[in-house]
């Protein structure tokens, strides 16, 4: 036996899966039912969420919710107003020196401060060559600019100036010199060149917190930063878009720069035009921010806007796979990536548990419709109550209380107690035992007379209209499931009808939908039951007929043909291969799930033309009564042996 280490990559679960696939058929068991397909009822899983997970639905509704925050928060006008509140304080400053100040240039001072230019980029240019008087005004303003240029940088490259302390001529030509390596970089590509990422990240990394491992990946997180800052110079007023973009050339006073940046913008406009670039944004805050801070909220702004998109799921080809994991984290939470992984979990736990497959589509498996009817079977039978003396175990052999010497090919259980004193006292006190076939003893048992069950159910259009079909099917899987573990000696036959009958299996009835066709024809489905029942071995054969009308079809030289309300050859049809039925010794039990005067007098004859039984059910109660009854039918099946 050999195990292999790995190294924790934090991406192993050690506990395996957390799906419940039984919690998670129970939960799409209605739809695919209803015959909407598996991948339709997963996709709708997915929406809706589960007990304690939450589905796209809810995600879509906490995202919007975090986007309607941020829409309050920012204010995009922001940047201006507070460069606006900075500039008024030092102004303040500096004309209270000069109020205590009696000389004539104090008064020149005074003149030039009133007759500074009412935007902020104006008042910049002239205060940065303005002679301060004021000590602490001075110290402010020199502050406000490094403020301001490092603020403008990072607007553009997010946190490229973060670590600067001061933003020095040389640090200037540094971005410069990025740029044109950037844009150099792109030419090459763009004629097939090649281009050397890794030593420009040797040089420029430290301007990248991000740490982009290529090329397309830098190119991305500079697009999506340059398209958030077009998209606030789109949201402002043309006045205040001129007064930003003049504040912003005052600070960096550099036409190389500003050339660079411009080249680079159009290169990424041209090679990602799916961003939101020019896109005016829908905040609408009162919270002054920096002119950074505000390309910070559109860019998370827009992240935002592209995760609504994918979380809606409403374009072709749209799989779970497609929502980005770090976005959601960022918008949301942790608890938000949990929920997706667990979502996109779920068909893979489904496929591992062999209950379902993908073939093209995704398909339930017999497993998968098994464990349908065992849930639906384990639901029933903790409702159905029985008397005590009614407790009888069916379906396996019963043991007499004897035992007997085993021969080749004996099927009956082992009797451990019996071989292993055979094999003692074959072999004395000499301390060791070993098993010899002349050891080897069986316990008698004795077995029942086994059923065979041919189930009709109706199929037809008015079996869902009427809501009976979810309740029918899963009465029948339910039923199958019974007799697949408690009476496995048995043997059950599906059988739909509508305007044909067919024969199926639990798979196709676990998905099979309802049939747009007109007809409800007994007797074809009365022909398929005799027939696999007559190929039965079984001593004991009943049919159990589920339906909410009458007959309206029966097969004439091959064709259905159906009349409303039903033509007295129908009838008498229905009811020739009804007590052919009788004849062979088949019992009949029909379940009614209406109680219209035309399915009462239909089944009325019925029972008395063949001795059978006719139940009236709720559609609600159908699997109650039906597993009731095979299991009183079973136990009076002992009783009478």
């Amino acid at each position: 036996m050999r195990a292999h280490f790995s190294r924790w990559d934090g991406s192993q679960d050690p506990f395996g899966s957390d799906v419940d696939v039984g919690a998670v058929l129970d939960e799409i068991s209605d739809e695919l039912l209803s015959g909407y397909g598996l991948d339709w009822s997963l996709r709708e899983l997915q929406r809706r969420g589960m007990t304690g997970r939450s589905g796209l639905d809810d995600l879509l509704r906490r995202l919007r919710e975090r986007r309607e925050q941020l829409a309050e928060s920012a204010n995009l006008a922001g940047p201006l107003q507070e460069v606006k509140q900075a500039l008024d304080e030092i102004v303040g400053l500096e004309r209270a020196t000069l109020a205590a100040d009696t000389s004539d240039d104090a008064r020149m001072k005074e003149m030039a401060l009133d007759m500074l230019p009412g935007h902020p980029a104006g008042a910049l240019r002239e205060l940065d060559n303005y002679d301060f008087s004021s000590g602490e005004a001075k110290a402010r303003f020199e502050a406000l600019k490094e403020k301001l240029k490092r603020d403008v940088l990072n607007s553009y490259f997010k946190n490229m100036a973060g670590a600067m302390r001061d933003i020095t001529p040389e640090d200037v030509a540094r971005i410069k010199d990025m740029l044109a390596e950037l844009n150099e970089m792109l030419a090459a590509r763009e004629r097939g060149d090649d281009y050397d990422f890794e030593g420009f990240m040797s040089r420029y990394g430290d301007m990248f917190p991000e740490n982009p491992k290529d090329l397309d990946e830098l190119l991305e997180v500079m697009a999506r930063r340059m398209a958030a800052m077009s998209r606030l110079m789109a949201s402002l007023t043309p006045e205040q878009r001129r007064e930003l973009a003049e504040l912003a050339n005052a600070l960096l006073d550099d036409m190389d720069l500003a050339w660079q940046l411009d080249q680079l913008g159009n290169s990424l406009r041209e090679l990602m035009p799916q961003l939101p670039w020019d896109e005016a944004s829908d905040l609408y805050g009162d919270d002054m921010m920096p002119m950074s801070s505000a390309v910070d909220a559109i860019e998370r702004l827009s992240e935002m806007e592209e995760l609504e998109d994918t979380l809606r799921m409403d374009y072709a080809g749209a799989t779970l796979e497609d929502i980005d994991e770090e976005k959601l984290r960022r918008s949301l939470d942790e608890d938000a990536v949990e929920d997706l992984r667990w979502l996109k979990e779920i068909e893979k736990a489904l496929e591992k548990a062999g209950l379902v497959k993908r073939s093209g589509r995704l398909e339930l498996t017999a497993k998968g419709a098994r464990l349908i009817g065992e849930r639906s079977l384990t639901q029933i039978l903790e409702r159905i109550r029985r008397e005590p003396t009614h407790r009888a175990s069916g379906g396996q052999a019963e043991p007499t209380g004897q035992t007997r010497r085993w021969s080749f090919g004996d099927q009956d259980p082992i009797s451990v107690e019996k071989t292993v004193y055979n094999a003692v006292l074959r072999s004395g006190p000499t301390g060791s035992v070993k098993l010899k076939p002349e050891d080897f003893e069986v316990t008698e048992t004795e077995s029942r007379p086994r059923t065979a069950t041919a189930l009709l159910l109706d199929l037809s259009l008015s079996m869902p209209l009427r809501g009976h079909w979810i309740y029918a099917k899963r009465m029948a899987l339910a039923l199958q499931a019974l007799i697949d573990s408690k009476y496995p000696q048995d043997a059950l036959y599906l059988i739909g009808f509508s305007d044909f009958a067919r024969r199926m299996d639990a798979v196709d009835l676990a998905t099979v939908g309802w049939e747009h066709v007109q007809g409800t024809n007994m007797e074809h489905a009365f022909i398929l039951a005799r027939r696999a029942l007559a190929e039965d071995r079984r001593a004991i054969k009943q049919v159990i007929m589920v339906t909410d009308g009458e007959p309206t079809a029966h097969l004439e030289n091959g064709y259905a043909m159906f009349s409303w309300p039903p033509v007295p050859e129908t009838l008498e049809r229905t009811l020739r291969e009804a007590m052919r039925l009788a004849r062979s010794n088949i019992a009949i039990n029909v379940f009614m799930l209406e109680d219209s005067p035309g399915l009462k007098s239909f089944t009325d004859k019925l029972a008395r033309l063949t001795g059978g039984e006719v139940f009236r059910a709720e559609s609600s109660g159908i699997t109650d009564a039906v597993i009731d009854n095979y299991e009183r039918a079973q136990r009076a099946i002992w009783g009478a042996w």
